[in-house]
């Protein structure tokens, strides 16, 4: 009979191949035909043949298992409705960035907030991420959605005192007006915080997120920062991910975006940098200096790198081996559509070597390090990303018998670079299964995409009134060809 206080143990048992992690090393290795065991919400054991109690048996024969992946950056509560309309903007007067002139007109509702996320986790857990950096506006419900959705997360509740529009497409504005804006957010951040880390699933906690580094004055990023020095708490903020963003802060500050959170004190190991593709070494901005990379390395602070959604702008970070060979800690975001982080892996990677112009620039395992420890890492994290006995049972079981996982010569090229999500069986949580053969078991995804089209047709219908032009959704962005 089990003991009071004894948890179920999971086996999985001769595991093809394992990415289990090398403490003596400090580094992920492969085990082959090996058992991994987990009770309760923790891993038990890792490697060799399992001989204590088991509530359940898996064959791992034909799997490979891996550490859950750690999404440090996304917007779930926006992102997923702009499929099919942001994929191919242009806002050629603000340096090919949509972010000042279409990310501000297609926006969600509040009827279509829930539905938009839901479809964004389904999508993140699918595809073997198992924490995810949840970067959103505070909303009523936030974390209950989480919760039951299974998913590991950090609440980044996002707050900024001014907040950008443009009246002629071509001059960026700010307004300054609200004198609360900015603190009242930073007030309701804190509270959100809170019920974040005491939530009772034990799979919340928070972090500290002003919105972008040209939204706040100095005072108050400041506090924000002291007050996540004070509680331990990670610290993010978009910077360095426009051209618009960096001429902006040289011309109230007079110097770049990295110097001046420098400046300020706030660019430290706690720090994530949300994109950080504009630094004074990046072609565009034929810039005099060229400190800031070492700069990020010396403080300590991470990169949160999101590849898709820039590169779908012509706009790609420089590079990604790059910083890494510079020593910066380097993380992996969706922030976009497809909500998709083994999708996002495989474009690290692609791009990466394409701006490099070599194979060199990175390996597969640089690319798996970042989704994994490199997230961890940047979370304050020694528990997740990483197969070990006393880590979060969070795990990944890939179907190494797919179809474009074979031949199987090498499982991970082959996951992040050819199959992605579809050779993704299995995932669990805190050791709770929330995808069984692909499909997400705590989201009704069909449903939710329902209600998401709905959410997306009342945004598009809402486009003239708030474009600045009065320009329809349709001229806005045209269809691939005229429907006849």
């Amino acid at each position: 009979m089990k003991g009071r206080n004894m948890k179920p143990t999971t086996v999985i048992r001769n595991a093809a191949w394992v990415v289990a992690w090398n403490g003596a090393l400090g580094k992920h290795h492969y085990l082959r035909d090996v058992d991994v065991a987990f009770a309760g919400n923790e891993i038990s054991h890792v490697g060799g043949a399992y001989d204590g109690p088991v509530d359940q048996e898996i064959s791992g024969r034909d799997l490979m298992v891996m550490p859950g992946l750690v999404n440090i950056h996304s917007h779930p509560t926006s992102e997923p409705l702009r499929k099919g309309i942001t994929d191919e903007t242009l806002s050629p007067n603000f340096y090919h960035s949509s972010l000042y002139e279409f990310l501000t007109i297609f926006n969600n509702d509040p009827d279509g907030t829930p539905p938009c996320h839901r479809v964004a986790m389904a999508e993140l857990l699918q595809s073997g991420c198992t924490t995810i950096v949840d970067y959103s506006m505070a909303f009523d419900g936030w974390l209950e959605l989480l919760a039951e959705a299974g998913i590991r997360a950090c609440v980044a509740p996002s707050f900024r005192e001014a907040p950008w529009y443009t009246r002629d497409g071509h001059l960026l504005e700010y307004d300054w007006s609200d004198k609360q804006r900015g603190p009242n957010g930073f007030e309701a951040a804190k509270r959100t915080i809170d019920l974040a880390n005491q939530h009772p699933s034990g799979r919340l906690t928070g972090m500290l997120a002003p919105a972008q580094i040209d939204t706040l004055g100095g005072d108050l990023l400041r506090e924000a920062h002291d007050y996540a020095e004070e509680r331990n708490l990670p610290f993010q903020i978009h910077a360095a991910q426009s051209v618009n963003e960096f001429i902006e802060i040289v011309r109230r500050h007079g110097c770049t975006p990295i110097r001046w959170m420098d400046e300020l004190g706030i660019l430290t190991e706690r720090a994530i940098i949300g994109h950080g593709i504009f630094l004074d070494h990046h072609p565009w901005l034929h810039w005099s200096t060229q400190d800031d990379l070492a700069l990020l390395a010396e403080r300590g602070a991470t990169v949160a790198h999101c590849p898709t959604v820039f590169m779908r702008r012509g706009i790609a970070l420089n590079t990604f081996g790059g910083y890494l060979r510079a020593g910066v800690n380097m993380g992996i975001g969706t922030d976009t559509y497809p909500h998709n982080i083994l999708d996002e892996m495989r474009n690290v990677g692609t791009v990466a070597r394409a701006v490099a112009g070599t194979v060199a620039d990175l390996k597969t395992a640089d690319v798996f390090e970042a989704a994994t420890i490199g997230g961890a890492k940047a979370l304050r994290r020694d528990d997740i990303g990483m197969l070990k006995v006393g880590a979060k049972a969070d795990l990944v079981l890939v179907d190494l018998k797919h179809q474009a996982m074979r031949p199987m010569r090498e499982p991970l090229r082959s996951l992040i670079f050819v199959a992605a999500e579809r050779a993704v069986k299995d995932v669990y949580v805190d050791g709770l299964q929330v995808v069984k053969n692909g499909k997400c078991l705590t989201i009704d995804l069909d449903a939710e995409l329902e209600a998401l089209e709905a959410a997306q047709q009342r945004s598009m219908e809402r486009v003239p009134s708030i474009d600045f032009a009065g320009r329809t959704a349709e001229e806005m962005a045209p269809m691939v060809y005229d429907i006849g």
